[in-house]
């Protein structure tokens, strides 16, 4: 039976790590250091609560899977916790559990993602954890095997789920035979492909010092944290052997996807080419996105939920990849209303593109923009990962505090100038998932299967 002391401690663990930082957004502040053996993080002290958070990054991920093991990042991410050491499966989670330590990976088509929550009295074990974990994980053939079926009983389900078609339909049409047009789960025959020595081999090409951001937030001194790092990451190698990947650009612009499916709904993905978050133009972008797709005050909200009645909700935002800078959107509605908000949306795409944004949509915009940001930071693991978001965009930790002011330097010249360059109604592709009445695709669906 579990202990009151460790019912406590979950709860702990689970429910203050939620609310340290609300009242001190503009307070807290990024500590920069580096390990004796020149591990890099940053690190925002506060030990009002003995709770400590670490997340981290190595700039690799499903792009780096080999051609036929399209999955294989992902399935790493999977089996990492899954017994390290002569630690076994079954034992690594119940140490996990007996010390209320939360221990996550996760992949993304560029970054491999870790994240370790613990409190502080049981923080020296959570370290050891991560460590073996990182340094020496099992990928026993029971795991693999285990864990491998999970995900593709997780493929199968995905090819009836109207969200993930589109998708994934809008993704390979636009990207093509570029790493970023493939499935990030892979495909069942790749998955079958993959052994545990091919994960070894993952692990030691993405696992390294020199590709690796750290951000830390919590109960913890720079002093102590500096030999924490060290006996975490410092026995990874010190350079990894990632594959650059090319510039990745949309091929198939301007196109209409139509994936058949009897249901009285469809789902709708739709972008076109956005900007890099290095772009000069990223603020502004973010701003003309607020006042097109934003909310509930949005443009194309307004058209097609309030004055059209045709959705429930609509929304585009700015997404930045290291190869791509993308805008996408999503809108779903009865099949006899698809045709209708694809048309308003590309309406509205073209008239903000020829006229751009008024001066009282901008000062809305910069409002919401700069008064929602507080909103990221009421809790440790989104500060944690806010440090790690920013160190892979090149951002230096004054960024926070001048993020208002480079919000409201954009000029309304400049979001004119922006909006029609980037709004170009012409290039947005549409990805449908449905039944939907009067419109034609343009691309077959066998060249995005």
């Amino acid at each position: 039976m579990m202990s009151i002391m460790k019912i406590f401690s979950s709860i702990i663990l689970a429910l203050v790590g939620g609310v340290i930082f609300v009242s001190q957004v503009k307070a807290f502040e990024i500590n920069e250091l580096k390990s004796a053996t020149g591990i890099k993080a940053w690190l925002v002290e506060d030990h009002k609560n003995p709770i400590i958070t670490i997340k981290f990054a190595f700039k690799g991920g499903t792009g780096q899977d080999p051609q036929n093991k399209e999955g294989l990042a992902y399935l790493t991410s999977g089996l990492l916790d899954e017994g390290a050491g002569s630690i076994k499966s079954l034992d690594f989670q119940k140490r996990l559990n007996k010390n209320s330590i939360s221990m996550s990976f996760k992949v993304t088509r560029d970054y491999f993602h870790g994240s370790i929550v613990t409190l502080t009295e049981t923080s020296d074990e959570a370290f050891r954890l991560l460590r073996l974990a990182l340094i020496s994980p099992r990928f026993d053939d029971e795991s693999l095997n285990r864990v491998r079926n999970q995900m593709v009983v997780n493929l199968r389900n995905r090819k009836e789920n109207p969200n993930r078609i589109a998708a994934r339909a809008w993704w390979k049409a636009s990207f093509g035979q570029h790493l970023y047009g493939r499935d990030k789960l892979g495909t069942e025959t790749s998955l079958n492909k993959i052994t545990s020595r091919d994960l070894k081999q993952f692990k030691e090409r993405i696992f390294a010092q020199d590709n690796l951001v750290i951000g830390v937030v919590g109960d913890i001194t720079s002093g102590h944290l500096k030999k924490k790092l060290d006996e975490i990451f410092g026995q990874l190698p010190k350079q990894a052997q990632v594959t650059e990947l090319p510039n990745a650009e949309i091929k198939n612009f301007g196109q209409t996807i139509i994936v058949n499916r009897e249901i009285p709904q469809s789902v709708v993905v739709f972008g076109h080419q956005g900007v890099l978050r290095s772009h000069p133009d990223w603020q502004a972008v973010t701003v003309l996105l607020e006042i097109m797709a934003g909310g509930f005050g949005s443009r194309l909200m307004k058209e097609i939920r309030e004055v059209q009645g045709l959705t429930y909700s609509v929304s585009a935002y700015p997404l930045a990849l290291d190869k791509a800078g993308l805008i996408i959107g999503t809108v779903s509605t009865v099949n006899e209303r698809v045709a209708k908000s694809i048309n308003l949306i590309r309406k509205s795409w073209k008239k903000f593109g020829e006229s751009g944004p008024t001066e009282k949509e901008v000062r809305d915009a910069r409002s919401y923009l700069n008064g929602s940001f507080g909103l990221l930071f009421t809790d440790s693991k989104k500060i944690a990962g806010i440090l790690v978001s920013m160190q892979k965009n090149g951002l230096d930790v004054g960024y926070m505090k001048r993020r208002s002011e480079l919000i409201n330097q954009v000029s309304i010249r400049q979001l004119k100038q922006v909006a029609k360059r980037l709004f170009q109604h012409e290039k947005l592709t549409f990805s449908i998932v449905g039944q939907p009445v009067n419109i034609n695709r343009t691309m077959p669906t066998s060249t995005i299967n």
